[in-house]
């Protein structure tokens, strides 16, 4: 490896060959990513279980949000799998939006889904995130399992430690949603854990048409 790797910095003093070169992929992931995507303008972030059907719905709902969002000219952008993520794919094609996919590198293969504009691959999923997140002016999740639930609370914990702007932060679906909101508040605002005011960063909304309201207005408000 030379003396300057591809992250533009110098080998670290005792790091050893195999450190440097995830240090270089991860460098050179992140670059890539960030390429591709500098053009796609404001785009909703859409999550949910790979594991959804298409006739669930879930899928057909984030079809339909996807499709809304597309109409106004907003990137969708999702994880690139099947399930919710190729619904919300699927519904962002059918319009003018760009659709967007960060598919992840898995033991199982999850293969991209065919409704891509753009379609990138992730060996890390700490740059994957960073990227659902950069270009996002509002998050729509639908009900998935324990990665719909780890990014919901990434999300979470970003906007309260100030590391991202706040946005709307749409759940779709209360009867899968409204257990945990309710343990958040029995127990995490009820501890004093959270803050008497950080569960105003969600908003659980029924179906498909409101979270589009939701995040459309926030759109306009914000950004036109």
């Amino acid at each position: 490896m030379s003396s300057q790797d591809s992250t533009g910095f110098g080998p670290a003093p005792g790091l050893s060959a195999q450190e440097q070169e995830r240090i270089a992929r991860i460098g050179d992931e992140l670059r890539a990513g960030i390429e591709s995507l500098s053009g796609i303008g404001p785009a909703v972030s859409i999550f949910g279980s790979a594991r959804s059907l298409p006739d669930s719905w879930e899928y057909q709902s984030a079809r339909r949000l996807a499709r809304t969002l597309s109409a106004e000219g907003i990137s969708v952008v999702t994880g690139g799998g099947p399930g919710v993520m190729e619904g919300a794919n699927f519904g962002a094609r059918e319009e003018v939006g760009t659709s967007v996919g960060l598919n992840i590198e898995l033991p199982k293969e999850q293969l991209a889904n065919p409704y891509l504009d753009i379609d990138l691959d992730f060996r890390y999923f700490f740059t994957r995130k960073f990227l659902l997140i950069r270009y996002a002016i509002g998050f729509a999740i639908y009900p998935g399992g324990f990665g719909t639930v780890d990014e919901l609370f990434e999300l979470l914990t970003l906007v309260q430690t100030g590391k991202l702007q706040r946005r709307p932060i749409v759940l779709i679906g209360p009867d899968y949603w409204q257990g945990l909101y309710q343990w958040m508040v029995d127990q995490l605002k009820a501890k004093a854990y959270i803050g008497e005011h950080e569960l105003d960063y969600l908003q659980l909304v029924d179906d498909a048409e409101s979270a589009a309201a939701v995040l459309l207005q926030s759109y306009r408000r914000d950004f036109m």
